[in-house]
């Protein structure tokens, strides 16, 4: 599974920005997408996911002013988020977490990584 991600930038606390990720290759494999994010110096933490279900989760530091969603779990997902602050600030990866039926263990695809930086 490759995926691409887009979006993030610069923006002003309290301003808007949107990510988008899409997923190629074997999709059929997808059981849940989502962002998760590295800020300087610290782990990676998750953000939001979405199950091929629809089902969503959110970290809670992020829940009320971010919104996960997607046309179609298995291949694309976006993550709009508002209000954001200084400590959204990092790189955000896009996530897919495919099903190997020959191990029968969860797989882990990342995409690049896009910086999202908010100012003071």
């Amino acid at each position: 599974v490759q995926l691409q991600a887009s979006g993030g930038g610069l923006v002003q606390t309290g301003g808007s920005l949107r990510l988008s990720c899409a997923a190629s290759g074997s999709v059929f494999t997808v059981n849940s997408m989502g962002w998760y994010r590295q800020a300087p110096g610290k782990q990676r933490e998750l953000v939001a996911t979405i199950t091929s279900d629809g089902s969503t989760n959110y970290a809670v530091s992020v829940k009320d002013r971010f919104a996960i969603s997607s046309d179609n779990p298995k291949t694309t997902v976006d993550l709009q988020m508002n209000s954001l602050k200084p400590e959204d600030t990092a790189v955000y990866y896009c996530n897919a977490r495919t099903w190997n039926f020959r191990t029968r263990a969860f797989v882990d695809y990342w995409g690049q990584g896009t910086l999202v930086t908010v100012s003071s």
